[in-house]
């Protein structure tokens, strides 16, 4: 069994990604080329944004567009402790600061009834993190950025695809970044990612700061990075793109039916607000002893992830490790992940279930 299975995903289209990796090799314009050029409107068409702008990871989404907003040293940043280390890391980069604020014991996404305490005159945005597959409360979220004249930065990684009110995930804020990192509900065969805006000037120097800061050859505007999108990973976007919408609507079929599955005592399933949509990045529990259950499922062969075992307050790199955030702090000890993918079948689930069940009650 597999935690994410990209093999037989590939089967079900290889003509198409075949035939587009041929094409790049064929044309040679491996940067930026005409395949880029495709994928960046039809990604900005299903967000429900203006622009789309395509780089080189979902890391990179996040500086360009810290970068683009102006944010540098001693501005400080206010984003949750529980999720990946890029999404501080890239804050720390520019020298600004991390600011952390403690997540919802529900959606495990970042608590707004805390955010508005943690402003301060050295605030210059907010970056929600949409972990596991479900979108922030960006309604929540956006009036306290109106209240201090914030840009709001969705880190989308996880949730490209999911809806909040009806709107896509990565349309709802400033701007918006994604990761095509291969894991990812719609996932390249090595690292990309995005940035979304329907502002235009922002769009102009996103796109400036993913070429090195150039606003024409050779000439730097401004200092940028190497950010730019590689066509063959484009092409292999474009194609699973063809069928992203079935997925996202698998994902949710399978993450549902887990969660009727796994509805019993001691397991605590993913909470899904009533407005929002999921993709199920990850199908994450809460258990009261994760090692216990995480032995049981290896001696099935069955994997196991766990996102994420160090909140980044206690992650060396960030010095931080003095403050605590109690919610983020207890889900970090009791969150773990099962196998969750498109085509996942029926009997595989039963049989994750079965041993997740068993655990719980030997």
């Amino acid at each position: 069994m597999n935690f994410i299975d990209l093999k037989t995903q590939y089967k079900s289209i290889e003509a198409d990604i075949d035939a587009r990796i041929k094409k790049v090799l064929e044309h040679g314009q491996y940067i930026l080329g005409p395949e880029v050029r495709e994928l960046e409107p039809r990604l900005a068409e299903f967000t429900g944004v203006k622009h789309c702008l395509g780089v080189s990871s979902g890391t990179d989404a996040l500086l360009i567009a810290m970068m683009a907003l102006g944010i540098g040293p001693g501005d400080e940043i206010l984003t949750t402790p529980f999720t990946f280390i890029a999404t501080g890391e890239t804050i720390a980069l520019l020298g600004a600061i991390p600011v952390f604020v403690d997540v919802d014991p529900r959606t495990y996404n970042i608590d707004p009834g805390l955010i508005e305490a943690a402003v301060t005159p050295k605030t210059r945005a907010i970056m929600p993190v949409s972990l596991y597959g479900q979108c922030c409360d960006f309604d929540a979220i956006q009036a306290i950025a109106d209240k201090y004249n914030l840009p709001v930065i969705e880190d989308g990684a996880q949730s490209f695809g999911a809806t909040y009110k009806g709107k896509r995930s990565c349309s709802l804020t400033t701007v918006g970044c994604t990761s095509f990192f291969p894991s990812k509900p719609l996932g390249a065969y090595g690292d990309a990612g995005a940035c979304f805006t329907d502002n235009d000037e922002l769009a102009g120097i996103m796109r400036e700061i993913s070429v090195h800061g150039q606003d024409r050859r050779y000439h730097h505007a401004r200092i940028g990075i190497n950010g730019r999108l590689d066509s063959l990973q484009a092409a292999v976007l474009l194609a699973k793109l063809d069928i992203f919408a079935e997925e996202i609507v698998k994902r949710a079929g399978i993450g549902q039916r887990y969660s009727e599955l796994l509805s019993c005592d001691g397991i605590t399933t993913p909470f899904i607000e009533p407005f929002n949509t999921s993709v199920y990045a990850q199908y994450t529990i809460q258990v009261e002893d994760r090692e216990k259950v995480q032995k049981t499922l290896t001696a099935k062969n069955i994997p196991t992830a766990v996102h994420y075992p160090i909140p980044l307050n206690k992650q060396p790199a960030m010095n931080q490790g003095h403050l605590s955030f109690p919610v983020a702090e207890r889900l970090a000890q009791r969150v773990i992940s099962l196998p969750m993918h498109p085509n996942l079948s029926r009997s595989d689930q039963d049989e994750v279930v079965a041993a997740v069940l068993s655990a719980q009650q030997g």
